[in-house]
């Protein structure tokens, strides 16, 4: 069972949600609070799965305690409440790390039907956490009897992700497995270098020594920006169709800004003209890195 922790200046507010949590099956409410910083102390004290915040409270606001807490360790799942509509302030927060969020004044239903779907995301999560258990330890097994893996390359690694985007056969998506091999290979630290180095290693592997390296790396930067805009079109026509569909809830936040997946989302479903590349570009590939360094790290 989720166990829950609520911050909220409001009392009348901690009471209703609390009543929905518990008389709906929910899960346990197991810490409140009535501001930022108290908020922050129960939050570290009890470890909650989940934390229903408030955006705005006068001591400290929602968005800056969730920053002190992921800066303190607390790896929990974050719900924003707010009766603030300011686009800005909403991809804030999820910036900072909130994944679903509640409208003021609190609505049940609304409330019931997120926390469905929390519950559900959790038992999936614990679902597939068994599973990876499960494989890790019939990797051990496996590897005490001798017979151990062939260690994937990073291209093998790198193209199920692109696929899951729909990209797989764009001609950036070349340039960027080109850039994740040069990186994993000779790249000392977690952060990117420049983007002109990067695109300048992939138009070398392409055309070799001697050619025109700042044209060729304009014209890998174009084939990237397409790319990438490809697969942000790819994961939002997903979303429009089916909000809470795994691909668009795992690539859709975490390779792209807030306000980008919104814009594209709008333009697509209004019909709307679209902003000519607006994308960006240093964090769709600075996460994938993340994600295939990690992925080159675990193989046995």
């Amino acid at each position: 069972m989720l166990s829950f922790g609520i911050v909220d200046d409001d009392a009348a507010s901690r009471l209703m949600l609390q009543n929905i949590i518990e008389r709906g099956g929910f899960g346990e409410v197991v810490a409140t609070a009535g501001s930022g910083g108290e908020g922050e102390r129960v939050v570290l004290d009890v470890q909650p799965d989940v934390v229903l915040i408030d955006l705005l409270m006068p001591d400290q606001d929602g968005i800056e305690t969730i920053n002190r807490l992921r800066q303190q360790g607390y790896c929990g799942k974050y719900i924003m409440i707010s009766q603030i509509e300011n686009t800005n302030m909403i991809g804030k927060a999820y910036r900072a790390g909130i994944e679903f969020y509640i409208r003021k004044p609190i609505n049940r239903v609304e409330v019931e039907a997120l926390l469905t779907r929390v519950n559900e995301h959790w038992k999936i999560g614990t679902y597939l956490n068994e599973i990876r258990d499960s494989l890790a330890k019939l990797s051990n097994l496996h590897m005490e009897l001798g017979n151990s893996a062939r260690k994937r390359t990073v291209r093998e690694i790198i193209q199920p992700i692109l696929m899951e985007m729909g990209i797989v056969g764009e001609s950036g998506s070349r340039d960027i497995i080109e850039i994740m091999e040069h990186l994993v290979q000779h790249h000392k630290s977690d952060t990117l270098p420049p983007l002109k180095e990067l695109y300048e290693v992939a138009a070398q592997a392409g055309k070799g020594p001697g050619c025109d390296m700042e044209k060729e790396g304009k014209a890998v930067e174009q084939r990237i920006r397409r790319t990438v805009m490809s697969a942000l079109s790819n994961l939002c026509n997903i979303g429009l169709t089916d909000y809470s569909n795994p691909k668009f809830e795992h690539y859709a936040p975490l390779y792209f800004d807030f306000q980008d997946v919104r814009l594209k989302m709008k333009e697509i479903d209004e019909n709307l003209r679209p902003e000519r590349g607006k994308v960006n570009i240093k964090k769709f590939l600075q996460v994938l890195y993340l994600e295939v360094l990690d992925k080159v790290r675990r193989e046995p």
